[in-house]
């Protein structure tokens, strides 16, 4: 196992602290709304690049000599991150995106200072792109979101917040399960690795969109696989093929792997806005909603809500959802 539990409590002291100790809490409403479980829920919105990437990308940078160049490939907050983190470090960053590139991300990639390159259609195409690039630039450093271990150490910090804030507090009940929106993979590995040494009772429970089960296929059969088409708005967790390392992660660090629909993603972003009052994009409501449709057992779940960067036309489908008469919550 690459990722060390010393080196994520130790990035509690090196990640810029505008990506630490985000909100975490119960909300009464939306516990009435899911059975009257205990739901506890941690919001990765409430910073700068509006989703959990920035823990990651700030502590890989770190690793990197001041103003050293980087290249990544990105949906969009990846990216976001990236440029956010390579600005305040006086490093130029390049982002290679998919065409289909959520308009609202790439202006926020900008926005930071990165150089945004349009590559092919899809996340594959973009890494390719990425990778081709770097290799032929050899002075600058090509970052893999899921590859490099640091990435997943700093999103393993959300999983020291989630322990410290368990209900009970220490020595108290914990959570019965982590629930985690699986794309790259970074995310769950670094969160299961410290919470498997500190709540080794807690299940790690990943989820990916039905119409994107990469990693449920790459965990059957015990390596990474292809699949031929991912078909969800959720592109945040819409990988093709997972990588070799994030595989290999998962296998020694996650219980299992549940499927939401895109239906079951966007009601959860409804009960996320009117119980919350948080305007979730649907990746960052994936492991809601695995929790709303009852595909994790347990009265004390845990969730993260990754990101709040929808696309223009799921916050307007949002927005016509809402104004349909409440629900009895």
């Amino acid at each position: 196992m690459d990722l060390d539990v010393a080196r994520i409590e130790k990035a509690m002291q090196v990640i810029d602290p505008v990506f630490l100790n985000t909100p975490q809490y119960i909300d009464e409403q939306l516990c009435r709304a899911l059975g009257g479980r205990t739901v506890t829920v941690k919001l990765e919105t409430a910073n700068p690049v509006r989703s959990f990437k920035g823990r990651g990308a700030d502590l890989m940078l770190s690793t990197l000599a001041p103003g050293t160049p980087v290249v990544c490939a990105s949906s969009g907050n990846f990216g976001q991150a990236v440029a956010y983190a390579g600005r305040a470090r006086g490093m130029t960053v390049e982002v290679f995106v998919p065409e289909t590139v959520n308009p609202a991300k790439r202006e926020r990639m900008e926005t930071f200072g990165a150089r945004v390159v349009m590559a092919g259609t899809d996340g594959t195409s973009a890494r390719k792109a990425a990778a081709a690039h770097a290799e032929r630039h050899p002075d600058r450093v090509y970052l893999q979101d899921g590859l490099q271990a640091a990435i997943a150490e700093g999103a393993g910090t959300i999983g020291v917040e989630l322990t410290r804030g368990a209900p009970g507090g220490a020595g108290g009940p914990g959570f019965d399960a982590v629930v985690l929106p699986v794309g790259d993979g970074a995310l769950i590995n670094g969160v299961a690795r410290w919470m498997k040494e500190h709540a080794p009772g807690t299940r790690i429970v990943g989820v990916n969109a039905e119409g994107a089960p990469s990693m449920l296929e790459s965990l059957r059969v015990g390596r990474a696989v292809t699949i031929e088409h991912a078909r969800t708005f959720a592109d945040g967790i819409a990988v093709r093929t997972p990588l070799e390392a994030s595989v290999r992660r998962a296998r020694a660090l996650v219980d299992e792997i549940v499927l939401v629909t895109d239906e079951a993603i966007a009601a959860a972003m409804e009960l996320a806005a009117r119980t919350l009052g948080i305007v979730l994009e649907p990746a960052g409501a994936a492991g809601l909603a695995a929790i709303a449709e009852g595909a994790v057992p347990g009265d004390r779940p845990a969730t993260v809500l990754t990101g709040a960067n929808p696309r223009p036309e799921q916050a307007g489908e949002l927005a016509a959802r809402l104004a349909r008469p409440v629900p009895d919550m």
